[in-house]
């Protein structure tokens, strides 16, 4: 029997009130599959991330995640196997805590150490992690005086403790100078490679944020679906500019991909 479907959807929608949020969305992201997920401001970005984090119920349609369907599974297992690096969180942690007791904390879940939790596996597990994204010289370092980009790969060093399957990532690079971002880059592909197995969804404004281990790509635009499919067939000029609604020339080089508006184009 094949493996189930990372991320299935279909036929799903999300409603606030009067507003529709996503429309008519089918989507299915096979294990192993690496995902960018693009579109303007508004498109329904985070929303779609927040159903695939098993934080949201559809309005309408079916959503089933690691072969579990919405509605009829406990969502808190199901999350224990989603790994999410979300906007803000390094806001909301413990700036005190030095950086491997941050990652540690990913092991249970939670924003404070349960030290009783972390036996010599799950220690060496984070120690692993921390090499893996080049923050071994910040072990020891209290989080709270980390620069953004360093924060960012604690972060997705933390969101891997507990082994995850699928792993979501909302703008990861944002804020970040040119540096960070490519170090952040290099370990998201160095992740790939160490865990070919995992599925990853990152979503973005930028294609030049995309890490060369890209597979696959999702357009939105206004809450549905502009394009979807394998990354090659997916980010062309015809399709970005449905997406975000003005011309633009897409360019790939060295495995990584660049978008910007012909010359001489003016918003009118």
């Amino acid at each position: 029997m094949s493996e189930a479907p990372a991320i299935l959807m279909d036929g799903v929608g999300v409603r606030r009130g009067k507003n529709r949020l996503l429309s008519g969305i089918d989507w299915q992201v096979e294990p192993g599959e690496q995902w960018a997920l693009l579109g303007p401001n508004g498109a329904g970005k985070s929303t779609l991330l927040t159903l695939a984090a098993a934080a949201m119920h559809p309005t309408e349609g079916r959503v089933e995640l690691l072969g579990e369907r919405m509605g009829r599974t406990d969502v808190r297992r199901l999350r224990e196997r989603i790994g999410v690096v979300e906007a803000r969180l390094d806001r909301k942690l413990d700036e005190s805590y030095e950086v491997s007791t941050i990652v540690l904390t990913g092991a249970t879940g939670t924003r404070i150490p349960l030290w009783e939790r972390y036996d010599e596996q799950v220690r060496v597990r984070a120690e692993e992690l921390i090499e893996l994204f080049g923050c071994a010289d910040l072990a020891t370092r209290p989080f709270g005086i980390c620069s953004q980009g360093e924060r960012q790969r604690i972060l997705l060093a933390r969101a891997l403790m507990s082994s995850p399957r699928l792993f979501l990532l909302d703008e990861p690079t944002a804020a970040l100078d040119l540096p960070a971002r490519e170090a952040l880059l290099a370990a998201i592909e160095a992740l790939a490679d160490t865990d070919p197995e995992l599925t990853t969804v990152l979503a973005t404004h930028h294609l030049e944020e995309l890490p060369r281990t890209t597979t696959h790509a999702l357009l939105l635009h206004g809450g549905e679906i502009v394009a979807s499919g394998p990354v090659a067939e997916t980010l062309t000029s015809e399709a970005l500019s449905r997406c975000f609604a003005i011309p633009i020339e897409v360019s790939r080089r060295d495995g990584r991909w660049w978008a910007h508006a012909p010359a001489g184009w003016r918003r009118t």
